[in-house]
């Protein structure tokens, strides 16, 4: 008997049959993908549900990218993607994700599980203090919670942003990180709640 892979969709199973299981506590659907409410939320499992939501040229930033490196606990909507500027991307209809272009290093790059490309945790860090937009505090979360993983990144993220040339936003992302560092320390410092 073959094996189901971690993450089914519609191509694997039909969907009245992917509703019943998740009515009957089997499934449980997550970031379009549906997955058994056994399998470990490991970063394998994170790259496979996102890697089925976009082509193997894009690349998992910013929130999508904290996801998958285990620094929030749910994926973001619409997943967060970019490609290198000098890439040659088709225009992509029909697809529901953030894109955009950007300037990248193969060395801020990392393959997850071998299934998604994904920004490394510090330009992911990097990318969420210097966004911008409706929901900062959560990029600020995001940031907060990696550093929180690795304090660091803190450290390189800083020297990185210091020894940037020109770069819109410097000493905004400066103060943000100062702030996502504080957060995570703080964090760090505080005893469990599961007591």
């Amino acid at each position: 008997m073959a094996r189901l892979p971690a993450v089914l969709g519609v191509s694997d199973l039909p969907l009245p049959e992917l509703c019943a299981a998740r009515i009957d506590g089997e499934l449980v659907q997550l970031g379009g993908g549906w997955v058994p409410i056994d399998e470990p939320d490991l970063a394998a499992l994170r790259a496979e549900i996102l890697a089925r939501r976009a082509d193997r040229d894009l690349i998992a930033e910013r929130r999508s990218a904290a996801w998958v490196l285990g620094a929030l606990i749910a994926p973001v909507e619409p997943p967060q993607f970019c490609v290198p500027m000098h890439a040659r991307v088709a225009q992509r209809a029909g697809h529901e994700y953030s894109l955009r272009e950007v300037v990248i290093d193969d060395h801020d790059i990392v393959t997850v599980a071998g299934r998604i490309r994904c920004t490394s945790p510090v330009r992911t860090v990097l990318d969420l203090v210097r966004e911008a937009g409706p929901d900062e505090r959560g990029a600020m979360q995001a940031a907060a919670a990696l550093l929180a993983n690795d304090l660091d990144l803190a450290d390189e993220a800083e020297q990185r942003l210091r020894s940037a040339f020109r770069l819109p936003g410097k000493l905004r992302a400066l103060q943000r990180l100062a702030t996502a560092r504080a957060i995570a320390v703080t964090g760090q410092a505080q005893p469990s709640e599961t007591r």
